[in-house]
Protein backbone atom coordinates (compact mmCIF):
# COMPACT_ATOMS: atom_id res chain seq x y z
CA UNK A 1 0.00 0.00 0.00
CA UNK A 2 1.07 3.33 -1.19
CA UNK A 3 1.72 5.76 1.48
CA UNK A 4 2.64 9.07 -0.75
CA UNK A 5 2.49 9.15 -4.42
CA UNK A 6 5.63 11.24 -5.64
CA UNK A 7 4.91 13.63 -8.37
CA UNK A 8 7.10 12.50 -11.57
CA UNK A 9 7.90 16.17 -12.22
CA UNK A 10 9.40 16.90 -8.89
CA UNK A 11 10.78 14.33 -6.39
CA UNK A 12 10.15 16.03 -3.46
CA UNK A 13 6.36 17.15 -4.32
CA UNK A 14 4.16 13.96 -2.62
CA UNK A 15 0.51 13.90 -2.20
CA UNK A 16 -0.27 12.57 1.42
CA UNK A 17 -2.19 9.60 2.12
CA UNK A 18 -2.00 9.24 5.94
CA UNK A 19 -5.22 11.19 7.06
CA UNK A 20 -7.27 9.20 4.49
CA UNK A 21 -5.85 5.90 5.38
CA UNK A 22 -6.63 6.91 9.23
CA UNK A 23 -10.03 7.71 8.64
CA UNK A 24 -10.36 4.45 6.06
CA UNK A 25 -8.28 1.91 8.18
CA UNK A 26 -8.86 3.01 11.36
CA UNK A 27 -5.40 3.95 13.80
CA UNK A 28 -4.49 0.59 14.84
CA UNK A 29 -4.84 -1.08 11.39
CA UNK A 30 -2.73 2.59 9.95
CA UNK A 31 0.08 1.91 12.69
CA UNK A 32 0.50 -2.03 10.77
CA UNK A 33 0.32 -0.66 7.31
CA UNK A 34 3.37 1.72 8.42
CA UNK A 35 5.17 -1.57 10.48
CA UNK A 36 4.59 -2.88 7.16
CA UNK A 37 6.42 -0.09 5.32
CA UNK A 38 8.98 -0.43 7.62
CA UNK A 39 9.66 -4.05 7.25
CA UNK A 40 9.17 -3.78 3.50
CA UNK A 41 12.30 -1.32 3.60
CA UNK A 42 14.46 -2.80 6.62
CA UNK A 43 17.40 -4.87 6.46
CA UNK A 44 16.08 -8.42 7.55
CA UNK A 45 19.62 -9.50 9.51
CA UNK A 46 19.95 -5.76 10.95
CA UNK A 47 16.40 -5.13 11.80
CA UNK A 48 16.68 -1.94 10.84
CA UNK A 49 16.30 0.57 7.67
CA UNK A 50 19.88 1.29 6.89
CA UNK A 51 22.03 3.20 4.25
CA UNK A 52 21.93 0.13 2.08
CA UNK A 53 18.58 -1.02 2.38
CA UNK A 54 17.01 1.83 1.66
CA UNK A 55 19.68 2.23 -1.38
CA UNK A 56 18.21 -1.10 -2.71
CA UNK A 57 14.56 0.25 -2.26
CA UNK A 58 15.25 3.35 -4.57
CA UNK A 59 13.16 1.84 -7.22
CA UNK A 60 10.16 0.41 -5.26
CA UNK A 61 10.01 4.00 -3.62
CA UNK A 62 9.99 6.13 -6.84
CA UNK A 63 13.61 7.49 -5.60
CA UNK A 64 15.92 5.60 -8.23
CA UNK A 65 17.52 9.37 -9.26
CA UNK A 66 18.27 10.17 -5.62
CA UNK A 67 21.86 10.40 -4.86
CA UNK A 68 23.57 8.73 -1.99
CA UNK A 69 23.90 12.38 -0.09
CA UNK A 70 20.33 12.63 -0.45
CA UNK A 71 19.58 9.42 1.05
CA UNK A 72 21.88 9.70 3.91
CA UNK A 73 20.00 13.08 4.59
CA UNK A 74 16.96 11.25 4.79
CA UNK A 75 17.88 8.54 7.02
CA UNK A 76 19.78 11.68 9.51
CA UNK A 77 15.98 13.00 9.44
CA UNK A 78 14.14 10.16 11.09
CA UNK A 79 17.38 8.98 13.22
CA UNK A 80 16.75 9.93 17.02
CA UNK A 81 19.51 7.86 18.33
CA UNK A 82 22.39 8.61 16.12
CA UNK A 83 23.35 5.23 14.99
CA UNK A 84 22.73 5.99 11.14
CA UNK A 85 20.12 3.78 10.81
CA UNK A 86 16.13 4.14 11.33
CA UNK A 87 14.84 1.28 13.92
CA UNK A 88 10.90 0.75 13.55
CA UNK A 89 9.53 3.58 16.04
CA UNK A 90 11.94 6.19 14.52
CA UNK A 91 10.58 5.07 11.14
CA UNK A 92 6.87 6.11 12.40
CA UNK A 93 7.72 8.95 14.18
CA UNK A 94 9.37 10.22 10.55
CA UNK A 95 6.87 9.20 8.97
CA UNK A 96 4.20 11.34 11.04
CA UNK A 97 5.96 14.12 11.43
CA UNK A 98 6.51 13.99 6.89
CA UNK A 99 2.40 14.20 7.07
CA UNK A 100 0.99 17.90 6.91
CA UNK A 101 -1.96 16.52 7.11
CA UNK A 102 -0.80 14.48 10.30
CA UNK A 103 0.62 17.14 11.46
CA UNK A 104 -2.25 19.90 11.05
CA UNK A 105 -3.24 20.51 15.03
CA UNK A 106 -6.74 19.18 15.18
CA UNK A 107 -5.89 15.88 13.02
CA UNK A 108 -2.96 15.44 15.46
CA UNK A 109 -4.67 15.53 18.43
CA UNK A 110 -7.56 13.11 16.75
CA UNK A 111 -5.28 10.49 16.10
CA UNK A 112 -3.39 10.32 19.42
CA UNK A 113 -6.68 10.13 21.23
CA UNK A 114 -7.78 7.31 18.56
CA UNK A 115 -4.70 5.14 19.44
CA UNK A 116 -5.16 6.03 23.50
CA UNK A 117 -1.98 8.30 24.03
CA UNK A 118 -2.32 10.75 26.58
CA UNK A 119 0.48 13.15 25.81
CA UNK A 120 2.34 14.42 23.24
CA UNK A 121 6.03 14.33 23.28
CA UNK A 122 8.01 16.93 21.40
CA UNK A 123 9.79 15.26 17.99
Amino acid sequence: MAFFTISTNDPFLFEDYFPSMIERLGAEAFMGELCNGFRLLMDVEKGLITFESLRRNTILLGLHEMGDEELVCMLAEGDLDGDGALNQLEFCILMFRLSPGLMDGSKRWAVHDEMGINEMHAV
